[in-house]
């Protein structure tokens, strides 16, 4: 039965795929739109869903494959409800501009679009706000894995589904490592000593980094034990009574960041200002830096790292645990609010049923947040995806920790890049922690 239920899935995608390539060629005689309203929902006729969404920064020629994944699920939607799903995009430029969690927090609270792609914070953010419809009752939340509602269940309620299972790794330049003899880093200890042998070899600085990802350091270091030690339940209990303090875990994660710094094993100063990707990855194209951090989707996407010239690997951040991936699960969203609610509600359920997200999945070759889609992954992505089989994985965001996680880690590590001290970063912690607790 289930593999009669996999074939008709694979018919569906067959389908789908030779309907989109339809497309985009007829799309081809058109002018491309490379601004950041991609379709205004004013140009749509009959029933329209307005979803606002990052759009990654490309090279006009390179293939874009997150999108054209997440186009396939929204052609079936479009297909099968009769409605026209129009886009809203947003990037920021530079370290100057909102970011895109202030634009998405602004639109949400003020009905602009109805379906939303939101990172962790926001969701846990708006969810609190009561701006989120509850998406329990959607035929395709019953497929869920269990991970994926503990992420977005907020005060009792499913406020948000992603199509991928985000999971973060090092990128590494195989290559770089066996020219030096070094062996893949499992530990913290393991990891410094190989950033002095690449310094000792001419490599000034052998992670390149932005002022995004630097936490999944933090967050493998802090919550390897927490995860993964059978007593999860128990410690982040211990954390929403302030019995535990979230800087004493925190704690050993920046002192390592701050060694790095220390070192010149960062460039802590371009770090605080660059982009993801952006900054760092034609350093590691071009095989200059033998190290960056990057979610999953960045080793197939041919806009990031998914064509090196070089053997590359993906594998878990050094922990007392050994390397560990670091999971956050981004959401799409429909807004208390939205104007087309209810074929916003209608078109998520199709964007995120099983059909759709096998699709998804074969076309960007990511892990499903539904327990019955499973797809074969690049060789690159095989050490990853090895640690997230055998549940090894820590994750970067949890609406049932007091304190959100993703995104106040995020800006305590940009402090540190611009100078603060261990210290007061703790103290941060601690501050936001308090604070949380009606302290």
């Amino acid at each position: 039965m289930k593999k009669r239920k996999m074939q008709k899935m694979q018919k569906v995608l067959t389908l789908y795929l030779t309907a989109m390539l339809s497309l985009s060629m007829t799309a081809c005689g058109q002018k491309e739109n490379t601004g950041k309203n991609l379709l205004p929902s004013k140009e749509a006729d009959g029933k329209v869903v307005i979803l606002f969404s990052p759009m990654e920064k490309t090279e006009p020629d390179a293939e874009n494959v997150a999108r054209s994944a997440s186009d396939v699920t929204v052609a079936m939607a479009e297909e099968r409800l009769g409605v026209t799903v129009a886009y809203n995009t947003y990037t920021a430029q530079d370290h100057q501009d909102k970011t895109y969690d202030e634009v998405a927090l602004d639109r949400v609270r003020h009905n602009v679009d109805d379906l939303y792609l939101l990172n962790p914070d926001v969701i846990l953010q708006l969810g609190e706000e009561g701006l989120l419809e509850d998406l329990s009752d959607l035929d395709s939340a019953g497929n869920l894995r269990e991970i994926i509602r503990t992420a977005n269940t907020v005060d009792g309620k499913l406020v948000a589904i992603p199509q991928e299972v985000v999971a973060y790794g090092l990128f590494v330049n195989q290559d770089m490592f066996d020219a030096c003899e070094l062996e893949l880093p499992e530990t913290p200890e393991e990891f410094l000593e190989c950033c002095r042998v690449f310094q000792e070899n001419g490599i000034e600085t052998p992670v390149g980094a932005n002022r995004w990802w630097l936490e999944t350091f933090v967050f493998a270091q802090a919550y390897a034990d927490l995860y993964n030690g059978g007593n999860t339940e128990a410690e982040i209990a211990a954390l929403n009574s302030g019995e535990s303090r979230y800087s004493d875990y925190m704690r050993p994660g920046f002192e390592f960041l701050q060694e790095m710094i220390d070192h010149g094993y960062i460039d802590a100063k371009k770090a605080a200002v660059s982009e993801a990707i952006e900054a760092e990855g034609p350093d590691f194209l071009a095989q200059k830096t033998p190290i960056v951090m990057a979610y999953w989707g960045a080793a197939n996407a041919e806009t990031a790292y998914g064509n090196p010239d070089f053997h590359l690997q993906v594998i878990g951040f050094p922990s007392s645990r050994g390397q560990m991936p670091v999971v956050s699960v981004t959401g799409l969203a429909v807004g208390t609010g939205a104007e087309h609610k209810e074929d916003a509600l209608r078109t998520l359920d199709v964007m995120v049923s099983d059909e759709a997200l096998l699709a998804y999945a074969q076309i960007n070759q990511v892990i499903s947040p539904s327990r019955n889609v499973e797809v074969e992954c690049i060789p690159a992505l095989q050490p990853l995806n090895e640690k997230i089989q055998e549940n090894i994985y820590v994750l970067g965001s949890n609406v049932g920790m007091k304190v959100e996680q993703w995104g106040n880690t995020c800006r305590i590590v940009r402090m540190l890049l611009e100078g603060a001290s261990v210290d007061a970063c703790m103290a941060e912690f601690d501050r936001l922690q308090d604070e949380a607790l009606g302290r």
